[in-house]
C-alpha cells in the first residue's frame, strides 16, 4: 500500500488523543510523575508491563472493531500492521535509551530527578512526532517515490550506525549545547526540579534545563530514523501515528528498566543498525518484490533477540558489569 488509505474515523482518532491524555494526567497529577523521586526496577517493571499489555488491549480492541465493521481480512492486516509498526518503532526507541544514560552521567543529573524530564521529553516527543508524522503522510500521498528515498535513507543511516558503533559522541562539542551555553545564563548546580531560576532578579537555565533540550534534540534526531522506517509497513496515518506513541510513552519505563544494564546491551547497536538496513531495503525493493508483514515481524524480532541474547551471553562470559544510574 503505497497510498493514503485509513480506516479509522473521527471517533477512533478522538478516543485514542483522549486515552493518551488520560494517561498522561494520571501520570502528572495522580501518581506522582511531576514529583522527585528515584524509580525502583520494581516500578518500572511494573510500567513496562502497563504499557505493553495497554498497546496489546489496543491492538486486539482495533482487530474487534474492524472484523466487524470492515471484515476480516482487513481487520487481521491493520492488526498486524499495527503490532508489526509498534515492534519496530519500539526496538528503535531502544537506540533513544543508550542515549539517555549518556545525557544523564554527562550532566550527572540525580535518578531523583530523571522521570520528571523524562516526562516533559516524552510530551514534546508527542508533538514532534505528530506534525512529523502528518508530514510524512502527506508527502507519501502525494509523492509515492518519496519511499524510496525513506528507503535509502534508512540503509544509509543502518550503515552509518554499523560503522559508528563504538564511538562515544563528545556532548562537549554538541552544537546545540554549545549555543546554548553561549546564548544564555545557566546555574552551575540543579535546583531541585526547576528549569528556570532567578537570581538577584537575574533569570538563569539549570542544568535540568540543558538536559531537557538534550532530551527532545534526541528524541528529534531518533523521530527522523523510525518514522520512515513504518512507512515499510504501512501508510496508514492511524496505524502510525498509535503505533509510535505507544512506543513513545513506554520509552521512559524501559529506560528506567535497562538503563542499568546499558553496558550488558553492547551489540544491541548493531541489531538496531541491522533493522533499519533490513527496513530500507525492503522499501527500496518494492516494486519487484512484496514481502509479507509477517515476514517482517518476524525477521526484525529474530534480529533483535539474536543481538540480545548474544549481548547477555557475551557480557556473562566476559563479566560486563552494569551501570548504577
Amino acid at each position: 500500500m503505497t497510498h493514503f488509505d485509513s480506516l479509522a474515523t473521527g471517533p477512533m482518532w478522538a478516543g485514542f488523543i483522549l486515552f493518551v491524555l488520560v494517561m498522561l494526567a494520571l501520570d502528572l497529577f495522580v501518581l506522582g510523575g511531576n514529583k522527585a523521586h528515584r524509580v525502583s526496577v520494581k516500578e518500572a517493571a511494573s510500567w513496562a508491563t502497563v504499557w505493553v499489555t495497554l498497546a496489546t488491549a489496543f491492538g486486539a480492541l482495533m482487530w474487534w472493531y474492524l472484523d466487524g465493521t470492515a471484515g476480516r481480512e482487513i481487520a487481521n492486516r491493520k492488526a498486524l500492521e499495527f503490532f508489526t509498526g509498534y515492534l519496530i518503532e519500539q526496538t528503535l526507541s531502544v537506540d533513544n535509551m543508550f542515549v539517555f544514560v549518556m545525557i544523564f552521567t554527562y550532566f550527572a543529573v540525580p535518578a531523583e530527578l530523571q522521570r520528571r524530564v523524562l516526562l516533559y521529553g516524552v510530551l514534546g516527543a508527542i508533538a514532534m512526532r505528530a506534525a512529523m508524522i502528518l508530514g510524512g503522510v502527506w508527502l507519501v500521498s502525494e509523492f509515492t517515490w518519496v519511499l524510496y528515498l525513506f528507503g535509502l535513507f534508512l540503509v544509509v543511516t543502518g550503515i552509518k550506525m554499523l560503522v559508528m558503533a563504538d564511538q562515544k559522541p563528545d556532548l562537549d562539542r554538541n552544537p546545540l549545547l554549545q549555543w546554548l551555553r553561549s546564548h544564555m545564563r545557566i546555574t552551575p548546580g540543579f535546583h531541585g526540579q526547576a528549569f528556570f531560576v532567578r537570581i538577584d532578579g537575574m533569570r538563569y537555565a539549570t542544568p535540568m534545563f540543558l538536559v531537557l533540550m538534550m532530551i527532545e534534540a534526541s528524541d528529534l534526531v531518533f523521530a527522523v530514523d523510525s518514522i520512515p522506517a513504518i512507512f515499510a509497513v504501512t501508510t496508514d496515518p492511524f496505524i502510525v501515528f498509535t503505533s509510535n506513541i505507544f512506543a513513545v510513552m513506554g520509552l521512559r519505563a524501559l529506560y528506567f528498566l535497562l538503563a542499568d544494564m546499558a553496558q550488558r546491551f553492547h551489540l544491541l547497536k548493531y541489531g538496531l543498525a541491522l533493522v533499519l538496513i533490513y527496513i530500507g531495503a525492503k522499501m527500496l525493493a518494492m516494486p519487484w518484490f512484496h514481502m509479507p508483514v509477517q515476514w517482517s515481524l518476524l525477521i526484525v524480532g529474530s534480529i533483535i533477540a539474536v543481538s540480545v541474547f548474544l549481548s547477555l551471553r557475551l557480557s556473562a562470559h566476559h563479566k560486563i558489569p552494569g551501570r548504577a544510574v
